[in-house]
């Protein structure tokens, strides 16, 4: 799972790719270490059975199961397993090849046995105030669906426990179902990202309105690449689903396509919330910068008043500055004192014709 994408890394990783042929499985994403779990969940209305393997080879009993089977594989960086996999369950090596790429944009491809589907898993850090990406690919088949993600954290904890009862609607139904639940879980983590920008983007309009600390710019430009970034992953997540909608996808029965239906109503709603926060984005940076350009004129007005008062001093103490021999008041017993009286009126009688006009 990154936390925003670190870009020099991984341009140097996709410079690996360059001309190499199409098909060939190179990594795109952070190092990892960990060994790759596959955890598997084989399941239907009365039978359920999960188990934890670590080889590609123990996940092909499940192929021409009469039940559904999720094969989840959390490790995409051992590229040999996902081929493997891929491979055993008639995955194109073009298809394998997006899947180990973790800077794929959200598709679907159709290729009438399978349905090939991209899309991204996002949270936002409250503590680090950042979003943490992750890329999720998903194979649904006729009675499997294979998942592939970067790290074994994921968001389907709950959907894993609503598996485990056997009067849900997920056991009754087919892997077409099970494959909207998956997408479902990702889009509703939409919304408390929209929310969680929201709160943050309330906090900057309190504080550019009152007095923008240094860290502000900061906070602001993190804070809307993450909006863009979620708007770059729901838009074309919005194809997605409009796709399996609209295009009579073998795998996807009539009776699962009113969920899908409303998955789709969900993203627009997400699509929408990221325009909004786009305006409120230019609206709190023309109020930082109005409130920037108000204080620069306060400091610019002050400097103003002080070089206006000093102007006629700076020409009384010039004028006795010459000393011209039959200057009468330099030899006066009293001029010294004179000059700082004159100074000093000068100077006060300028004050009050400045509050008078209300400058200062």
């Amino acid at each position: 799972m990154r936390i925003r994408k670190r870009k020099a890394y991984r341009r140097r990783q996709a410079e690996k790719k360059i001309g190499m042929p199409p098909g060939n499985l190179v990594y795109v994403g952070d190092e990892r270490e960990a060994p790759v779990r596959i955890t598997v969940i084989d399941f239907d209305e009365k039978h359920f059975n999960e188990k934890v393997y670590f080889s590609a080879e123990e996940c092909f009993q499940y192929k021409n199961s009469l039940t559904n089977t999720w094969i989840n594989v959390a490790g995409i960086y051992k590229t040999e397993i996902v081929e493997k996999i891929g491979k055993y369950y008639g995955v194109s090596s073009l298809v394998l090849e997006d899947v180990v790429n973790t800077d794929s944009r959200p598709k679907v491809d159709d290729d009438k046995e399978y349905v090939f589907i991209i899309l991204k898993m996002l949270t936002y850090d409250k503590v680090q105030h950042c979003l943490k990406i992750e890329q999720i690919s998903m194979i649904l088949g006729k009675n499997f669906v294979i998942s592939f993600q970067e790290d074994e954290k994921d968001l389907f904890d709950k959907l894993r426990e609503r598996l485990h009862d056997p009067e849900s609607r997920i056991r009754k139904m087919g892997s077409d179902y099970l494959c909207y639940t998956l997408m479902d879980k990702i889009v509703d983590e939409y919304f408390l990202i929209i929310e969680s920008v929201g709160e943050e983007l309330e906090k900057m309009e309190e504080e550019v309105a009152m007095e923008p600390s240094q860290q502000f710019l900061k906070r602001y430009n993190d804070l809307k690449q993450d909006s863009i970034f979620l708007r770059k992953s729901v838009w074309p997540l919005r194809e997605v689903v409009n796709y399996l909608l609209r295009s009579e996808v073998a795998q996807v029965k009539p009776e699962t396509l009113p969920y899908f239906r409303d998955l789709y109503d969900h993203i627009v709603q997400v699509i929408d919330a990221t325009e909004t926060y786009r305006d409120l984005f230019s609206d709190i940076m023309d109020v930082y910068l109005s409130t920037l350009s108000l204080r620069m004129n306060e400091v610019v007005k002050v400097l103003t008043i002080i070089s206006t008062i000093f102007i006629p001093l700076t020409f009384i103490a010039g004028v006795y500055g010459m000393n011209f021999r039959f200057m009468p008041e330099l030899n006066w017993k009293y001029g010294y004192a004179f000059a700082w009286g004159l100074m000093l009126s000068v100077a006060a009688i300028m004050v009050l014709y400045f509050k008078k006009k209300k400058w200062f």
